[in-house]
């Protein structure tokens, strides 16, 4: 196959974007690394389109090498032909490919083997070309031999039946017939147990087309099946699939065609079917699984994007019943100033007590937010929080945080290892306070999969999500940069370049040797050589540098242009350092010239202005803000028609979960998110997205709220 091509007509790219972006992968290069600062070569391809270029290249790679496997073992077996060998050449998928392969396997001992090492597969070649002039059965006393097993005539073409049947189940042709007739008409269904509630409810007489059958709608039903809820299979169009393979194989031999119209249908109800069916749940559940992947990737992506909230003190509070709130005080850079327990929610409901511990602290460390975790007791906490700040004569807000991960952080070897002094409730309360502070910097310590963001992520493929949402990971933390100087070993590993033992060695220097003062410092690290160097370099940031391009996304490499850059106009790096640059490329009259004297391309030469005119942006300071909060409503203070503000918490393929301020989110339906189609809510709004809602139903009873988007003005 010529790799190349085909990516170019899948992806719609030039050749030259796709060779360079395969020669840079494949001498080392990092995607971060090469979507940032190879733009020329890709013609600036984003990070997005070069990993899923990335994942497309193995396949097909992984593709020829299972092609030339078979190929090898064909051959060996001495049973390539032309015919094969232009299949295996065409074949585009590996599915096609072990098609091919199907006949020449080793198999287990099966019933058409045994007719084999029985002598009947004479019997069955003649009758299998349906040229015989007499009845079958005058053939198969030939074969009778009770030696070797065969008593009679019907034993004969029974071997002779097993042994075609197998040469049709084997047939390539066939099966591709046959998944191009149950792809069109095949359907998936359901059933359940009537009467019995559960929230498969709607999947108890389900059934939908296999082709147009909703992606989150294969996801309920495999989950339903696998807690024995539901019974699943597939439905397709036998009557048709047996009459087209009727028309293929049986001829018009009075002799044969009964015989053969038999064994037709025992190869497909016997070996064809069952591995198709199982080919089809599959591959629905492959495709669902990769669809659930991508909105999971775009959850997360916006939800470790989120705008943080800088130089604030923060009281963070990890709500709990019985054993209490856990609280801890941060400063602006996290650091913790202070912990406790105060048990303001029932059932000891302390509140005047919790009321005369909370207000102390946020006088003496001077609090600026409080962030409360969603979790188990999060309405009451809210409630207690929202009455204490009413006696408080400041301007202190509240923030409810998703608390998704935070617990399983708590208990982590990474947890401990931070806070041994902790207990995992306290460890907890850190992390609340800190993910309010900085999103991207806390949440990297957190197993991505572990981030409620998603749908169905327990029932994916592991690894598969694991490889995903790790690439989702290291794409923000290289697109927002890292300071290198007080990043944790675990925000060091996402950076492009650098492994986890790296990144310890990093952490081994800054103590031994002090905050690093230059980029170039990097190489006295540990395995930190020069390939490393030059891919991480550019996404670390050292503020405390006397390098002013050491605290911007200007790589290294690009030093010497971007001080020549502001030679030609006039300017100093003292410039940059007093952020004294504005409106630098309305300066220079020609790009095109300007990056020919500099030996870099346009896109560099662009990249490099953004970075002097704001040196150490944070892109995320584009990003919505978090709704702030002061006071508390109930779902019983909801009312039909309420219009509310609300943060989006969740996008999933049949809407959006929206926290409206009464700690049960509410559900936006797709069809109520925008007046015009969408397909997905993904084309409509984003995790993190703050949006104005309207209430269209509240079920205390069941805590359900339903929203729509439309007409919330």
């Amino acid at each position: 196959m010529d790799i190349i091509k085909k990516l170019v007509e899948e992806f719609s790219l030039k050749k030259t974007q796709v060779e360079n972006t395969l020669k840079l992968i494949d001498e080392g290069n990092t995607i971060p690394f090469i979507a940032r600062y190879r733009k020329e070569l890709t013609d600036s391809l984003d990070d997005q389109v070069l990993r899923e270029l990335h994942e497309r290249l193995l396949y097909l790679r992984n593709l020829d090498e299972r092609r030339e496997q078979v190929r090898a073992t064909i051959i060996e077996l001495e049973k390539m032909t032309d015919e094969i060998a232009k299949s295996l050449d065409k074949a585009v998928t590996l599915s096609e490919i072990e098609d091919i392969y199907r006949p020449f396997k080793q198999k287990r001992r099966t019933r058409a083997t045994i007719a084999k090492e029985r002598g009947l597969e004479p019997l069955a070649m003649t009758i299998w070309e349906q040229a015989v002039t007499e009845p079958i059965a005058n053939l198969a006393t030939q074969y009778i031999d009770s030696e070797k097993g065969v008593n009679s005539v019907e034993e004969a073409l029974a071997g002779a039946s097993d042994i075609i049947a197998e040469m049709i189940s084997d047939e390539p042709n066939y099966r591709s017939i046959i998944r191009t007739i149950m792809w069109e008409d095949a359907a998936l269904s359901s059933e359940g147990q009537e009467g019995k509630e559960s929230v498969y409810e709607m999947y108890y007489k389900f059934s939908e087309s296999v082709k147009k059958i909703a992606p989150h709608r294969i996801l309920a039903v495999n989950r339903g099946e696998k807690e024995e809820i539901l019974k699943v299979k597939v439905e397709v169009p036998e009557d048709r699939i047996l009459n087209k393979l009727e028309m293929l194989i049986a001829k018009q031999n009075v002799h044969t065609r009964d015989f053969m119209i038999a064994t037709i249908a025992d190869a497909y109800k016997r070996l064809i079917a069952p591995s198709m069916e199982r080919e089809i749940r599959s591959d629905l559940t492959e495709k669902s699984e990769e669809g659930a992947m991508k909105v999971f990737a775009a959850n997360l992506r916006q939800l470790l994007l989120q705008a943080p909230i800088k130089d604030k003190v923060v009281l963070a509070l990890d709500p709990g019943f019985r054993t209490g709130c856990k609280v801890a005080v941060v400063d602006e850079t996290g650091k913790v100033l202070d912990t406790g327990v105060v048990y303001a929610t029932p059932p000891q409901s302390k509140v005047e007590e919790s009321k005369a511990k909370l207000k102390p602290l946020i006088l003496k460390h001077k609090v600026n937010m409080i962030a409360i975790g969603n979790g188990t007791a999060s309405r009451e906490t809210e409630q207690f929080t929202a009455d204490m700040l009413k006696e408080i004569n400041q301007p202190i807000h509240y923030v409810i945080v998703n608390e998704a991960g935070a617990s399983v952080y708590s208990a982590s070897k990474l947890g401990a290892a931070e806070f041994p002094e902790f207990d995992v409730a306290l460890r907890s309360a850190v992390s609340i306070g800190r993910r309010l502070q900085d999103p991207l910097a806390e949440l990297v310590k957190i197993d991505p999969k572990s981030i409620g963001v998603g749908q169905y992520q327990h029932d994916m493929n592991q690894k598969r999500l694991g490889e995903t949402l790790g690439g989702v990971v290291e794409s923000c933390v290289n697109s927002v940069g890292v300071d290198l100087n007080t990043a944790s070993p675990s925000l060091l590993s996402y950076v492009a370049g650098i492994s986890d033992s790296v990144a310890k060695n990093i952490l081994e220097y800054r103590e031994e040797n002090g905050k690093f003062k230059t980029r170039k410092e990097l190489l006295k690290v540990k395995k930190l050589g020069p390939k490393a160097f030059e891919q991480c370099a550019g996404f670390l940031r050292i503020p405390e540098s006397a390098q002013v391009l050491d605290n911007t996304g200007v790589h290294p490499e690009s030093y010497k242009a971007a001080e020549e850059l502001l030679k030609m106009v006039g300017l100093t790096l003292d410039s940059v350092s007093k952020r004294e640059i504005q409106n630098l490329g309305q300066r220079i009259a020609n790009q095109d010239e300007t990056a020919q004297k500099l030996g870099i391309g346009v896109p560099t030469l662009n990249d490099i202005i953004k970075e002097l005119e704001k040196p150490g942006r944070d892109p995320r300071e584009d990003m919505p803000a978090q709704i702030l909060r002061q006071d508390v409503l109930s779902m019983e203070d909801l009312q039909e028609g309420m219009i509310l503000n609300g943060t989006v918490r969740n996008v999933i393929d049949f809407g959006v979960f929206v926290d409206i301020g009464v700690h049960q989110d509410g559900l936006v339906h797709i069809s109520q998110i925008s007046d015009k189609f969408i397909k997905h809510p993904l084309e409509a709004v984003s995790v993190g997205d703050v949006v104005k809602v309207r209430v269209l139903s509240v079920d205390i009873t069941k805590k359900r709220i339903s929203l729509t988007m439309k007409n919330a003005k």
